[in-house]
C-alpha cells in the first residue's frame, strides 16, 4: 500500500499547497504512519505542521484536550474520541485540517465490544469532521496499513469536496497533425 499512499499523498499535497491550507495528524493505533506517508512527499513542509502520536489515554487528554468524561463514556475506540482527537490537534497545532486514528490494531487488546481490527478514523476541519470505522482483522501490520491508507483516502475525499478539481476527462484531446 505504500505506492497507493504516495499517490494519495501527492493529491493531498497538490490541493493543500494550492489552497494554502494546513494539516496536522493525531494518531494512536497507526503510530505516526499517516504523518510519515504525508511527509514522504517533497514539499509537504509547505502545509504539514506536525503530528502527535497519542498512544495513551493520558496523552489524548493532556495534549489533544480529549475530555476525560468522553473517554470514560465512549472509550478510546470510538467515533467521538476520533473526532475529538482531530479537532484537538487542529486547535493545538493551529491547522485548517486534521486526520485522527484510534483503535485496536492487534494482535491483543481487543474486547467483545471492540475486537481487534476496530479502528475509527476522523478527517476534516474543526466542526466538520467525517468519520469511518474499520472492522477487519488481518493482523497488526495489515490493520495499520489499511487504516493509514483509509485515513489518507478520507482526507482526500473531504478536500475534493472543499476544493473541487476540474474534470479533465471532459477536456478534448488535441488533434493530431
Amino acid at each position: 500500500m505504500q505506492f497507493e499512499n504516495k499517490v494519495l499523498g501527492k493529491e493531498i499535497l497538490f490541493i493543500l499547497y494550492e489552497s494554502g491550507k494546513t494539516l496536522a495528524t493525531a494518531e494512536s493505533c497507526t503510530s505516526g504512519k499517516v504523518a510519515e506517508s504525508i511527509t514522504l512527499m517533497p514539499g509537504a513542509s509547505a502545509y504539514f505542521t506536525g503530528g502527535i502520536v497519542a498512544y495513551s489515554e493520558e496523552v489524548k487528554k493532556s495534549l489533544l484536550n480529549v475530555p476525560e468524561e468522553l473517554i470514560e463514556e465512549k472509550t478510546v475506540v470510538s467515533e467521538e474520541v476520533a473526532v475529538s482527537m482531530a479537532e484537538g490537534v487542529c486547535e493545538v497545532l493551529n491547522t485548517d485540517y486534521a486526520i485522527a486514528t484510534t483503535g485496536v490494531a492487534g494482535p491483543g487488546g481487543g474486547t467483545p465490544e471492540h475486537p481487534v481490527g476496530t479502528i475509527w478514523i476522523a478527517a476534516g476541519k474543526k466542526g466538520e469532521m467525517r468519520t469511518v470505522k474499520l472492522t477487519e482483522d488481518d493482523g497488526r501490520d495489515m490493520n495499520v496499513a489499511r487504516a493509514t491508507f483509509r485515513a489518507l483516502q478520507l482526507l482526500l475525499e473531504v478536500l475534493k469536496e472543499d476544493f473541487p478539481q476540474p474534470d479533465l476527462s471532459e477536456v478534448p484531446a488535441p488533434e493530431a497533425k
